[in-house]
């Protein structure tokens, strides 16, 4: 665990040394050896997280606060000074927080409504035996993830394993599963915020579905390498129980809640797209969706409580990633693109990818691929992997999930240099508010 620890230290600080130092000319507040406070308290909160896995919620919440309270004091936010900047700052991003929020309690809920349905419980007979079943099982949950939300995606994968592997689900495993539904929401823009927010932008999602070339290798690496983990510890069960039926409503209400969600989430991109940061939407669709088909299957109300203590943790994080003085990104490039692969694993990668559409001059398609699939490589560095621990709580150690989920990064680096070989980076199209200059490269490929 010790060194496990020291490992994720020193990665902190590589990575995240030059993002910081990239950023001298705007940043105002203290520094160590060129490197912001703020940093060293996010450094020190991962750590404390990797160390002491089973008070993760209390260490987050703390991080968080003295993370706030030092900028509030000593280092100005990028909304302004003192109280009126951490204000102004959380009215910028309460609308993330307030979508992450309902999305993760909400999806713990649809999670039951599928495990209910008892298609997972019929599903070994149609999987193949042997560690390929598993290798399938996460091809499914990428395939998922390219039209769903990866949270949901993850969480439909997740109960699907509980019931197929007998609850003895290897940690190597569940990052396959998380790894899985970042990669298949990579090369989508229904499939991942941050390519969302490319599409808001007015970046094609033509441009978006090159990162499938990077998302594709990567899955035959880690998915392989992960169902061979999770065989040798718990095979498959081929076999589905006799006489078990699927519940056609509990069905019906999984797919209403997913449906209504995507449908919100369309319309307000393609009609009312200057809205989307005003209101979490799809949040607050998921929950209508959830409270409707109440009247024709009741939710599992006991989850959540159970799901609130990891949803906190989560936000605390992101709060927290959010107040860094990640001000500017070094020149866009395919070193830089690969970089955010690795600091998308320790900070939220939703404001990572506003800074770079404002910046522009990236190839859109390995930028997705790296914040998209980057924050696989450990536990919190996505949305779906705290989603996901919510079910598997053995998930909330960063030593062991790079210990065991080792594949996801090689699968990372690999999958960005196919790509990379293949169609080379190109600077592609000029998005909404970018300070980059218009480029004359193709806007699509």
């Amino acid at each position: 665990m010790q060194r496990a620890a020291r490992a994720v230290a020193a990665a902190l600080l590589l990575v995240t040394s030059p993002f910081a130092l990239a950023a001298s000319g705007t940043f105002a507040g203290p520094t160590v050896a060129g490197i912001p406070v703020e940093f060293i308290f996010f450094a020190t909160t991962l750590l404390g997280v990797a160390l002491f896995h089973h008070h993760t919620m209390v260490i987050a919440l703390t991080g968080a606060a003295v993370i706030a309270l030092y900028k509030i004091v000593f280092s100005p936010f990028r909304t302004g000074v003192g109280i009126a900047g951490f204000a102004s700052h959380l009215g910028h991003e309460w609308v993330v927080l307030a979508n992450l929020f309902m999305l993760l309690l909400g999806f713990a809920l649809l999670a039951r409504y599928f495990e209910e349905s008892r298609v997972p419980a019929i599903l070994p007979k149609y999987l193949p035996n042997g560690w390929l079943g598993g290798f399938v099982l996460l091809i499914l949950v990428f395939i998922l993830s390219s039209f769903l939300d990866n949270i949901a995606a993850a969480m439909i994968g997740g109960a699907i394993a509980a019931t197929v592997f007998r609850g003895k689900v290897h940690i190597g495993y569940l990052a396959g599963i998380v790894a899985a539904s970042n990669a298949g929401g990579a090369g989508s823009v229904v499939g991942d915020t941050t390519t969302t927010m490319m599409w808001i932008s007015g970046i094609s999602p033509l441009e978006v579905l090159e990162a499938y070339i990077g998302a594709g290798v990567a899955l035959a690496i880690f998915g392989v390498v992960a169902a061979r983990q999770q065989h040798a510890l718990q095979p498959i069960e081929s076999d589905a129980p006799d006489g078990v039926r699927v519940d056609g409503w509990s069905l019906a209400v999984v797919a209403f809640i997913l449906a209504l969600a995507i449908g919100v989430n369309v319309i307000v991109n393609l009609r009312w797209n200057h809205l989307a940061d005003a209101f979490p939407f799809i949040g607050v669709a998921v929950w209508v969706a959830i409270f409707l088909g109440g009247h024709v299957r009741r939710p599992d109300w006991r989850l959540v409580p159970a799901s609130l203590k990891g949803t906190i943790f989560l936000l605390s994080l992101v709060l927290a990633a959010s107040m860094m003085p990640v001000e500017e990104l070094p020149v866009a490039s395919w070193q830089t693109a690969l970089g955010l692969g690795f600091v998308s694993a320790v900070f939220d990668n939703i404001p990572l990818t506003a800074l770079a559409i404002k910046q522009g001059g990236y190839d859109w398609g390995f930028l997705a691929y790296a914040v998209g699939f980057g924050g696989s490589m450990i536990w919190f560095g996505s949305s779906a992997g705290v989603a996901l621990s919510n079910m598997y709580s053995q998930a909330r150690s960063v030593g062991q999930w790079l210990r065991h989920g080792w594949h996801v990064a090689i699968a990372y680096v690999v999958g960005f240099f196919v790509m990379l070989a293949i169609i080379g980076f190109h600077p592609g199209s000029t998005p909404k508010g970018s300070v980059a200059p218009p480029t004359a490269v193709q806007p699509a490929k």
